[in-house]
């Protein structure tokens, strides 16, 4: 059963103690489609912050069931690939922006306040097609959107660097997990496989050595052509070994 947190939860005690404290969640959800590599974050208005979705964990929840929560909450997404990739805890990663979050929503937070603590943040990456997804703020953001990778604006904390740390191990893990192919058709042609390498990768291949480098790692199977209607060769079908 889903949990509900209480009512103006941020200002309830109850709220704090139902959660492990000093310890969150935060989520990089990367969107691709359409050759498009885009982040999900929160904005909050009257203050030029944004961050990360995120969240706290109950202290009879599963770290990873926790970050199924989040993910879900921010994007109406199930059966997502979730990885954990880093703990990030640096003594000086607060700065005053939760504060400045709170004020600019009319409360007036004691410096004890739960919130404005340190925390020691666990990194979780997604990978989603985002034109299936529903962005979805929380209590605290007023707006709950894509950003263009290449394109981050100011960020709380560490966030852009939490941000970072996720992309490269996204790029570290696309082939060794081949991840992408949860992105793509169960049919797709060469072209298409090479575009999402290029987009998520961040580099450009030769069409050539593309196939080649795929083709030697033998994880494809040819199942058709596809039906163009033009006049020039029709390109192949692929599939995915499911066995790899």
């Amino acid at each position: 059963m889903k949990k509900i947190a209480p009512k103006k939860q941020w200002e309830s005690a109850d709220f704090e103690k139902a959660f492990i404290p000093g310890l969150a969640i935060d989520s990089v959800i990367f969107g691709f489609h359409d050759n498009k590599m885009m982040v999900l974050l929160l904005q909050y208005k009257n203050t030029n912050h944004f961050a990360l979705p995120g969240g706290f964990i109950y202290k009879d929840e599963h770290v990873n069931e926790a970050a199924k929560r989040i993910l879900q909450d921010r994007t109406s997404l199930t059966n997502i690939y979730l990885e954990q990739f880093y703990l990030f805890g640096d003594h000086n990663r607060q700065d005053d922006s939760m504060e400045t979050i709170m004020k600019a929503r009319g409360m007036k937070p004691m410096k004890s306040h739960f919130l404005l603590k340190r925390f020691v943040s666990v990194g979780f990456y997604a990978l989603v097609d985002y034109t299936k997804a529903i962005p979805t703020k929380d209590e605290m953001s007023d707006d709950c959107g894509w950003y263009d990778i290449n394109k981050i604006p100011p960020m709380i904390q560490d966030h852009k660097k939490i941000i970072q740390k996720a992309l490269d191990t996204l790029r570290g893990d696309f082939n060794k997990k081949l991840i992408g192919f949860k992105l793509l058709a169960d049919r797709f042609t060469m072209s298409e496989l090479q575009h999402l390498y290029e987009t998520i990768l961040g580099v450009k291949y030769r069409r050539t050595s593309f196939q080649r480098m795929i083709l030697n790692q033998q994880i494809l199977k040819q199942v058709d052509i596809k039906k163009t209607g033009a006049a020039h060769k029709a390109p192949y079908l692929y599939t995915f070994k499911k066995e790899k």
